[in-house]
């Protein structure tokens, strides 16, 4: 894996989403000297702290570790997934449907 993109990604998402390091480490239930060393590509999280940090920050492992596709329908697919999975929980419940109505339209 990548660590740097996964430690790049990390940060970025800290910082968009105003959640300290400390904050994190907390919710995904690490050291705080662990998510430090994640952060700084010092070590590699195991794949169930990967998830749990994706949960905790409302995104995907794919984009955490960068494993998304390049180019194509794939690739946008990704995208949006993605920014589902960061949205999701501050969505109303109108803005679901209406999501919903335009994913099942034709």
């Amino acid at each position: 894996m990548p660590t740097s993109i996964f430690a790049e990604r990390l940060s970025l998402l800290l910082k968009e989403q105003g959640i300290s390091q400390k904050e994190l480490a907390e919710v995904v239930g690490v050291t705080e000297a662990s998510m430090s060393r994640y952060m700084h590509s010092e070590r590699i999280p195991k794949s169930a702290i990967i998830a749990n940090i994706a949960t905790a920050l409302h995104t995907t492992s794919d984009y955490l570790l960068g494993t998304e596709t390049e180019g194509g329908s794939e690739n946008e697919f990704g995208k949006i997934k993605r920014l589902l999975a960061r949205n999701a929980p501050t969505m109303t419940t109108e803005q679901k449907r209406e999501l919903i109505n335009t994913l099942l339209s034709d």
